[in-house]
């Protein structure tokens, strides 16, 4: 089987799987387990449709690092549950998830699922480093449009959208993302940039919006291009949108280092984590289906042992 892949954004996943399987789902001692269900299905579902020969769940180190927050203080400023000096801040999830997040990686050991974090670093920046040096076919799994930015057709990277949920994923490709956005997937980093996003903090530039970004993406290209022709008073640029630009000059002289992945993490090669999906075997296995039994976990440990056997 050809090489390919496979990124999960974790937190996204078992988010989703948390919300979309009851929770009424638990241990005999009354702790749920629907987002480790979910997720393990999600999982086996997903290696076994897209082909995956390797995978990798990527891990939120810190969902909101502190270097990205100095340069936007609001950036995901409105999911902090607690401020925390000198450590990552504290996120805003649901008691019944975060219990479930331990469990969650222990199971994953015990399939022999790589999982893989790095220090002051979101997941994203994770998936950023592994898709941009994969250097085989690359499926990003992800319900986080900011992701959309890794989509390149030429190496062969595309990303698996999951929010309209599992049963309606859109492979997102080169065309999807024009066709969304009217940008480039390299230019969607720039466009998020300018229209900002609510949902991360990014306030974006007052008076700008999608259109009107990609329009403005589309005659020059990049941010720094655009930047170039707003700080020329020869260019063509309109009086008002110099104006909204000018005004937010503190802003986008930031903005693109919070929005951009980053892509250059040291982090293990993909055999060095143990990416290669394979059967699991011996005392592991043994193990694996002991907490299936002991943990109420149902068929999503035989559905991602059978996903995992295919790979003998």
């Amino acid at each position: 089987m050809p090489h390919r892949l496979m990124l999960l954004d974790t937190a996204s996943l078992y988010f989703r799987a948390f919300f979309g399987v009851p929770d009424s789902i638990r241990r005999a001692d009354g702790t749920p387990v629907n987002a480790v269900r979910g997720l393990l299905d999600m999982i086996a579902r997903l290696a076994t449709d897209y082909g995956a020969t390797h995978l990798v769940a990527c891990w939120d180190e810190d969902w909101r690092p502190q270097w990205r927050v100095d340069l936007i203080p609001t950036y995901k400023s409105h999911r902090v549950a607690e401020a925390v000096e000198g450590a990552p801040d504290v996120e805003v999830v649901p008691d019944a998830l975060q219990l479930q997040v331990p469990m969650i990686r222990q199971v994953l050991r015990l399939a022999g699922i790589a999982v893989v974090g790095a220090a002051s670093h979101e997941a994203d920046d994770v998936i950023g480093s592994y898709a941009s040096h994969a250097g085989v076919p690359v499926d990003v799994v992800t319900g986080d449009r900011d992701l959309f930015q890794v989509v390149d057709d030429a190496r062969q990277v595309r990303v698996i959208y999951t929010a309209r949920g599992m049963k309606n994923l859109e492979v997102v490709t080169d065309a999807v993302v024009v066709g969304k956005y009217r940008v480039l997937p390299e230019q969607y980093a720039d466009f998020a940039t300018l229209r900002g996003d609510a949902s991360d903090g990014l306030p974006g530039v007052g008076g700008i919006g999608e259109k009107t970004a990609a329009s403005l993406l589309a005659t020059y290209g990049t941010l720094d291009q655009l930047l170039a022709a707003a700080r020329d008073p020869g260019s063509g640029l309109s009086a008002p949108v110099r104006t909204k630009l000018t005004a937010s000059a503190d802003y986008l002289a930031v903005a693109p280092v919070v929005v951009n992945v980053v892509r250059d993490l040291a982090l293990p090669t993909l055999d060095e984590a143990g990416a290669l999906l394979r059967p699991v075997v011996g005392d592991s296995r043994i193990e694996l289906e002991r907490v299936a039994t002991d943990w109420n976990l149902g068929g999503s440990v035989k559905r991602l042992l059978e996903a995992l056997d295919l790979r003998q």
